[in-house]
C-alpha cells in the first residue's frame, strides 16, 4: 500500500513541477509576443531643444540676481509666447539612418517615410542622415526605394553624409535632390565585391564528399563547400558585373552630372574631393544645415522603434558578440580601403 501511495505523491509532485514550469514558459511566451508587437513613433521639436541649450548657457554665465530676473523674464516670454507665437509653415523633417551589412534600419525608415508621407507637404523638406559603408545590395536596394517614395510625392530630399555614406550607402544617398557632406566624409566606393571561401580542397584531403543537387545551370556556381569550375566562376563574375552596371545606371539616373565611367571604379573620396567630382553639392555638416534651417523652419526629428522580443534581443546580443570578434579578426586581414 505504501509502495502505491508513494509512486501517487512522486506522480502528484511531477504534476505540480510540469504545470508550473508550463505557467512559466506561458508567461514568457505572453509577454515576448506583446514586447514583439509594440512600437513606437517618437517625435521630437528642434526648435525647443536648441532654444533651452541657449537659455542654461546664458543663465551659467550670469550672476545668481541676474540669473533669477532672467528666469522671470523668460517664463514671462514663455506664457506670451504660447498665446501668441506663429509656428512656422514650412517644416524640415529630419531621419537618421544607420546602416549595418544587411541594412537592418529599413524596417525603421519605411515606418519613418510613411509617417512623414502623411503630413508633409511639397514646401517642406526631409533631410536623411545617412552613415553606412554599404551591404547587401537588395536591402540596400529597399532603402534608396523607400527615399525614391518622398520624391515621388515632390517633398525635396536631402541627403547629409557625415562620417560615411560609400558603396550601398552612397545608392540610398544619391536619390536625394541635395547631398551635403562633412570636409572628411567618405562617399563612393561604387563598385560590387563578393568574397567566398571554399573549403573543397580541404573536404577532399580528409576524403569527406559534398554532394549537391541542383536543378538549373546556374542555380549554383560559386559555393563554399563545392568544387569551383571555370564555368561556374565565370557566370559568377558576370553576375557581378551585371550588378555593376544596375549600380552605375541608377547613380546616373538620379546625378546625371556624374561622370560614371570616372567615379564608378570602387574607390572612395572625402568630401571636398567628392565635390569635385559631383558626387556631392555641398560642404556642409547635418548640426549646422539643421541649425541654419530651425532659424526659418520648424524642425521635426522623426523616429520609429519596434520593441523586440526577448528571443531577438538574446540572439542580438549574441549576433553582435560575434560580429564585434568578426569585425577585429577581419580589420587584421583587410587591407586600408576598407569599403565594400
Amino acid at each position: 500500500m505504501d509502495f502505491f501511495s508513494d509512486i501517487g505523491l512522486f506522480a502528484l509532485k511531477t504534476l505540480v513541477i510540469f504545470l508550473f514550469i508550463a505557467g512559466v514558459v506561458l508567461v514568457i511566451s505572453l509577454m515576448a509576443l506583446k514586447s514583439q508587437l509594440k512600437t513606437h513613433l517618437e517625435v521630437e521639436k528642434i526648435n525647443d531643444k536648441f532654444k533651452d541649450y541657449a537659455k542654461i548657457l546664458k543663465l551659467l554665465t550670469l550672476d545668481k540676481t541676474s540669473a533669477k530676473e532672467l528666469k522671470k523674464k523668460l517664463k514671462e516670454e514663455k506664457k506670451k509666447s504660447e498665446k501668441e507665437t506663429e509656428i512656422p509653415k514650412n517644416k524640415l523633417y529630419v531621419v537618421d539612418f544607420r546602416g549595418d551589412i544587411k541594412a537592418s534600419q529599413v524596417e525603421n525608415l519605411r515606418e519613418e517615410i510613411t509617417a512623414i508621407l502623411t503630413e508633409a507637404k511639397a514646401e517642406d523638406e526631409v533631410l536623411v542622415c545617412v552613415e553606412s559603408p554599404g551591404g547587401m545590395v537588395p536591402h540596400y536596394g529597399l532603402g534608396a526605394s523607400e527615399l525614391l517614395r518622398l520624391r515621388d510625392k515632390n517633398i525635396p530630399l536631402t541627403v547629409s553624409v557625415d562620417k560615411v555614406a560609400a558603396s550601398g550607402g552612397y545608392l540610398m544617398a544619391c536619390t536625394a535632390n541635395k547631398i551635403i557632406c562633412a570636409p572628411f566624409g567618405i562617399v563612393g566606393s561604387i563598385g560590387v565585391v563578393a568574397q567566398v571561401p571554399n573549403l573543397n580542397r580541404l573536404l577532399k584531403k580528409f576524403d569527406v564528399d559534398f554532394k549537391e543537387y541542383t536543378a538549373g545551370e546556374y542555380k549554383r556556381t560559386v559555393t563554399m563547400l563545392g568544387e569551383i569550375t571555370a564555368k561556374g566562376e565565370e557566370k559568377f563574375k558576370e553576375q557581378l558585373e551585371q550588378t555593376h552596371v544596375l549600380f552605375k545606371d541608377f547613380v546616373k539616373t538620379h546625378r546625371p552630372q556624374i561622370d560614371t565611367e570616372k567615379v564608378a571604379t570602387g574607390e572612395y573620396w572625402y568630401g571636398q574631393q567628392a565635390l569635385s567630382l559631383n558626387l556631392i553639392d555641398q560642404i556642409k555638416t547635418s548640426d549646422d544645415y539643421i541649425m541654419e534651417a530651425a532659424k526659418s523652419r520648424l524642425v521635426i526629428k522623426v523616429k520609429f522603434e519596434k520593441k523586440q522580443g526577448i528571443s531577438e534581443k538574446i540572439s542580438g546580443i549574441l549576433g553582435s558578440a560575434l560580429e564585434h570578434a568578426f569585425d577585429k579578426v577581419v580589420a587584421k586581414m583587410e587591407p586600408p580601403n576598407f569599403l565594400k
